[in-house]
């Protein structure tokens, strides 16, 4: 399923002020998810929450043509 680049942004934002009002001590978070209706979070699902917003970060850098690529970090060998 395809989604709309500016309807990932939007939900990315409500994600992400979710996010801050769950971490700064709102017991509960709602966020609307279009059509399919909405998700609420609490502290114990924060795990979750993160998932999603990383989600659709890769969504909307898929639908702008981005290529993430991750770096493997130095190996330092100790003799």
């Amino acid at each position: 399923m395809v989604i709309d680049k500016e309807i990932l942004k939007t939900r990315l934002a409500e994600a992400e002020e979710a996010y801050h009002k769950l971490l700064i001590g709102a017991k509960e978070v709602s966020v609307n998810v279009g059509n399919f209706g909405s998700v609420t979070y609490n502290q114990t699902s924060r795990a979750a929450l993160e998932s999603y917003i990383s989600s659709l970060k890769s969504q909307i850098a898929a639908a702008e043509g981005k290529t993430t690529t991750s770096r493997r970090r130095m190996i330092k060998v100790v003799f």
